[in-house]
């Protein structure tokens, strides 16, 4: 559901005491108020954990099972992966988690068409989104699917908390709806069109998927009355959602007001989901329920605290609605933290062309591997992925792209200076500070030079700035953008041209200087391609324990500190880091058997 959800749910209430639940609503926020048991508005500056643990939590959505997995999907796990990754180079506790939802009028209506059982149906297509994740080195520490006894427990307990808080309430919606995006729509959100056969229909101005005027009681929750609260919120943490573009759509939408929803549907029309406590008659609307996943990985109701407060979403465009108001208002409904940063990433397109079985041009995970290798596609995917912005996906680009970037600069660079032809002894070269002075003046290096190492020192920084802000992309644009000022630097010097004896302590600091900025790029590398990454690092003879953030330290001589690296035996010689791609051997433009559905 979280891959393909869109729009917002409207509703036209039959309730003639709206004005006074509006009051008795009121009282009841001011109540939980005076009592502390209001959550106030979190901070994303707020930690509640000691500092010597810090937990970290990052998320995915959950995915829809209703077709198999494509790149999209990988997209948001690949980038939840590589913030995971980061933390915990930077020595936090870091929970990573994913999986699939599984509950739903889709679902029901798909398995039934395919003859199954509805487990089994969703078992079968979960564990082809598992093997696509372990297939991409997606190094999740929680796999959820929503059909779990864990997960069901939570859901009856939150809905428990809500209906006892007063945030619950029977009543009757009447509107659109959307079975293939579980959608509530209001009529601006809806447009006409025609079916296949001529005849006219409603569809979803968004999504493009016919929608349906159902009318039903069902349970609403007081979406209404937070409000103020959801833009306290977002205004007081103007840095909550990234990018900053998204975070400013959620207030506009705030700044109408913004109806209740029905959070349930009856058990005629929805069999397969969790029945509403006490009332089997109600089926608890998908959504409510797939949210609470991210509770249910971290033990809610009993033992979440510690990493709850530090939850951070990756989420796509399509379903921010969902992320940003409903589930922050479900949340301080039940008195519970808000998430300390929702990252928003865009779609992507194949060659210009949304990704659609009518089309044939959806991507499959397992055949860009099997073309790319899997750094290859993460790399592609991280490097040309720009959050607010869609991004376009063909073979040639992510081929120019790896060639380019991969194999040529950095594998070209790394072979040069690891060649047995110019370090003969295979060892960690000495620097020296005559040669490579910290004053441009008396040594040999020149003023390009000086230029290189600031670059390559300010490099963490700024890359540890962009991972931060889910600004991965423009990350490996200053990587790539150091790496082709390391490779000037080699070329400028030519170290191949100079006599071992004469110019010994010269050679020896060309190359210290060059497998410094290799062992900075092999560590900064590491959540984005950490394959590569380990190869780089091997072959330099990095040990494991020397691979974490703080132990970046670069070029230490150069600041007059020891380096522990001068004189170790290099790592044996894995072979080409990245094999060159040829587009001989990738035999069409675009995977044309598709395997999902309309996104």
């Amino acid at each position: 559901m979280f891959a393909h959800a869109t729009g917002s749910s409207s509703l036209v209430m039959r309730s003639p005491c709206r004005s006074l639940a509006r009051a008795r609503t009121a009282l009841r926020l001011c109540s939980h108020a005076l009592h502390g048991r209001l959550p106030r508005v979190y901070s994303i500056h707020d930690r509640q954990a000691s500092r010597c643990s810090r937990p970290y939590y990052i998320t995915t959505p959950i995915f829809y099972v209703n077709a198999s997995p494509h790149i999209g999907h990988v997209y948001s796990a690949v980038t939840a992966d590589c913030l995971h990754r980061y933390k915990l180079l930077k020595g936090y506790d870091s929970r990573f988690a994913t999986g699939t939802d599984e509950h739903g009028l889709k679902i029901q209506q798909a398995a039934s068409s395919a003859g199954k059982e509805p487990l089994g149906f969703c078992t079968e297509i979960s564990q082809s989104f598992k093997h696509v994740f372990q297939r991409c080195s997606i190094s999740y520490t929680d796999y959820i699917r929503t059909t779990e006894q864990r997960h069901r427990r939570a859901v009856e307990d939150f809905w428990t908390v809500l209906h006892s808080r007063g945030f619950l309430y029977k009543g009757t919606y009447e509107g659109w709806y959307s079975t293939p995006d579980e959608s509530f729509l209001s009529p601006a959100q809806v447009t006409d069109s025609t079916d296949s056969g001529g005849g006219r229909i409603k569809v979803s101005s968004e999504s493009g998927h016919k929608v349906e005027w159902m009318k039903e009681d069902n349970y609403m929750f007081r979406l209404s009355d937070f409000r103020t609260e959801l833009l306290r919120w977002l205004r007081s943490n103007p840095k909550v959602i990234q990018p900053v573009k998204f975070h400013d759509f959620v207030l506009q939408w705030l700044e109408d007001d913004i109806p209740d929803l029905s959070v349930s549907r009856q058990k005629s029309r929805l069999r397969w989901g969790i029945p509403v406590p006490g009332d089997p008659e109600q089926t608890i609307y998908v959504w409510l329920d797939a949210l609470v996943n991210y509770l249910t990985v971290v033990g809610y109701p009993q033992n979440h605290s510690q990493w709850w407060t530090a939850v951070h979403h990756v989420v796509g465009k399509d379903i921010l609605k969902f992320h940003a108001i409903y589930w922050p208002a479900f949340l301080m409904a039940a008195g519970l933290p808000l998430p300390q940063m929702i990252y928003v990433h865009s779609h992507w397109t194949v060659e210009g062309r949304k990704m659609s079985k009518s089309l044939g041009n959806v991507i499959n995970p397992l055949d860009a591997i099997e073309k790319f290798t899997v750094d290859g596609l993460r790399y592609f995917l991280l490097r040309q992925g720009i959050p607010d912005s869609d991004c376009d996906y063909y073979d040639d680009k992510v081929i120019k792209m790896c060639n380019s970037e991969l194999a040529d600069a950095l594998g070209g660079l790394l072979n040069r200076c690891t060649a047995p032809s110019i370090n003969p002894t295979q060892v960690y070269p000495r620097f020296s500070n005559t040669c490579f002075p910290k004053e441009e003046l008396g040594g040999r290096a020149v003023s390009d030079d000086y230029r290189m190492v600031e670059a390559v020192s300010a490099l963490p920084v700024l890359v540890e700035q962009h991972f931060e802000n889910l600004h991965i992309y423009k990350a490996l644009e200053a990587i790539s953008a150091c790496v082709r000022l390391t490779n000037g630097f080699v070329q400028r010097h030519a170290p191949w041209k100079l006599d071992r004896k004469q110019d010994r302590q010269w050679l020896d600091t060309i190359l210290h200087v060059s497998l410094e900025c290799l062992r900075v790029y092999g560590m900064l590398l590491q959540p984005v391609v950490p394959g590569l990454a380990d190869k780089i690092l091997s072959r330099l003879g990095v040990t494991p324990e020397e691979r974490s953030w703080d132990s970046v330290n670069f070029l230490m001589k150069y600041e007059g500190r020891d380096c522990g690296l001068e004189g170790r035996a290099l790592g044996p010689d894995l072979g080409v880091l990245f094999s060159r791609l040829e587009r001989s051997s990738v035999k069409g433009k675009t995977p044309k058997k598709a395997t999902t559905q309309d996104e």
